[in-house]
């Protein structure tokens, strides 16, 4: 084998090892440009979200069916609208479909967990979840111990 024949074999090696680090990066990180990022938006209002966050998942059973894609604040009854991307494939959840915010593990990340209701239309682009609940802060739940405990003594 010729000098010039390893270094072309050594510079194949190298670009197809940068081209698997590019690919893992985007897989792990769920880039919509990777996953297509097809499906339609609702969106849903939550009095607190804890530390959910953009790109967080949306799961139906355990089954991831989507992303978090914005979060942003009402003006008006200053609670926090979040607005969820879901998978085309999953466009049969019922209107009266219910969202919460749970957390994966004792001090795990959080997701928003959907549970579907009963009614014969379906949620499509632009709709609203009306049903929902909020994340269980830790330190509020605390909190309200200490001081249940403090006003029985």
């Amino acid at each position: 084998m010729t000098l010039q024949a390893k270094e072309t074999l050594v510079g194949v090696f190298i670009l197809s090892g940068l081209a698997a680090l590019v690919w893992l990066t985007l897989f792990v990180g769920n880039w919509a440009a990777l996953t297509g990022g097809a499906g339609y938006r609702v969106t849903a209002k939550f009095e607190n979200i804890g530390g959910l966050t953009v790109k967080s998942p949306v799961t139906l059973a355990g089954v991831t069916i989507g992303r978090v894609s914005s979060i942003s604040s009402d003006r008006e009854d200053y609670s926090a609208i979040v607005t969820l991307s879901i998978d085309q494939n999953y466009n049969n959840l019922p209107a009266d479909s219910t969202a919460a915010i749970l957390t994966a593990g004792l001090l795990g990340a959080q997701y928003i967990g959907v549970v579907p209701g009963a009614e014969v239309d379906y949620l499509k682009e632009g709709d609203s979840i009306y049903i929902t609940q909020s994340a269980l802060v830790l330190e509020q739940l605390i909190g309200e111990l200490l001081f249940s405990r403090a006003g029985a003594q």
